[in-house]
């Protein structure tokens, strides 16, 4: 187990509405903040059975229950008999108040973007870890198969786990986002599967400015960080990237399924477990 060095308080509140008995909402205390997170186990899961998880993050301005909806994970979930963890990201405490836009968006820190969550330094790693170690301790899950998907800033933060938490993830899947993490120094390879328009205008696939883009930040090609995996992997794990011939900045309707075949079949290598 990954020593947290904060305080952790579990709240379980089941989910209203039209939430099943499978779903649960999640409060974790850190560093006095509280975080949120939407846990989705398959239909009839064994207790006793060790399941893989699979974290999937929103991209900027969204929240868990959108991105459950948009990618559809937790019915896959349900076909494919693994857990599935839609966390929430932060934003001002005082975000209501505010008019601009920006300002009310849940955001990642990947590192160089984004948003509130990167200028205030939000520790994003921290809270992800605890999350594994929440969701353990009450379904035991196979620490071999535990692996993170998000889509833009939330494909960003995907790939931060890879480059400092990779003693807890064996793969990660990220949909038109990009690596934007300085210093990226895994400790053990991380099999990357990478999903991007070729004419998004949000993160440009060649790299650049995007649409949205703020005091001149530059995203790197997507090129880059497939390249970056492949040598700091140095073969021991897998790294792929599916270019799209499309120019929208969405999560593509095979996507989930595409990530999950490609997460069941990077599981941690049993050299490095």
């Amino acid at each position: 187990m990954i020593g947290i060095p904060v305080a952790l308080v579990l709240t379980i509140v089941l989910a209203a509405g039209s939430a099943r008995a499978d779903d649960s909402e999640r409060e974790l205390e850190l560093g006095g903040r509280e975080r949120t997170y939407r846990l989705h186990l398959p239909a009839n899961a064994d207790p006793t059975e060790s399941l893989p998880l699979v974290i999937v993050m929103h991209g900027a301005g969204g929240n868990p229950r959108v991105i459950e909806l948009q990618s559809g994970f937790s019915e896959l979930a349900d076909s494919r008999g693994f857990a599935v963890a839609y966390p929430a990201g932060t934003r001002s405490r005082f975000a209501a108040l505010m008019t601009l836009l920006r300002g009310r968006h849940f955001t990642w820190n990947a590192g160089e973007c984004c948003g509130w969550a990167q200028k205030n330094e939000i520790d994003d790693v921290a809270f992800l870890r605890a999350l594994v170690e929440d969701v353990a301790r009450t379904h035991p899950i196979d620490r071999a198969r535990v692996y993170a998907a998000g889509l833009s800033n939330g494909g960003m933060m995907a790939y931060r786990l890879a480059c400092e938490a990779s003693d807890s993830f064996a793969a990660i899947g990220v949909v038109a986002g990009a690596l934007v993490t300085p210093g990226c120094a895994p400790s053990r390879p991380v099999s990357v599967i990478h999903m991007h328009a070729k004419g998004d205008p949000i993160v440009p696939f060649g790299g650049g400015a995007g649409a949205f883009s703020r005091d001149g930040f530059s995203y790197p090609p997507t090129q880059s960080a497939i390249d970056f995996w492949t040598g700091a992997n140095g073969g021991r794990a897998a790294v792929e990237l599916r270019a799209l011939d499309s120019t929208r900045h969405n999560w593509p309707k095979d996507a989930s399924e595409t990530l999950w075949e490609f997460f069941a079949s990077h599981p941690r290598p049993e050299e490095t477990r």
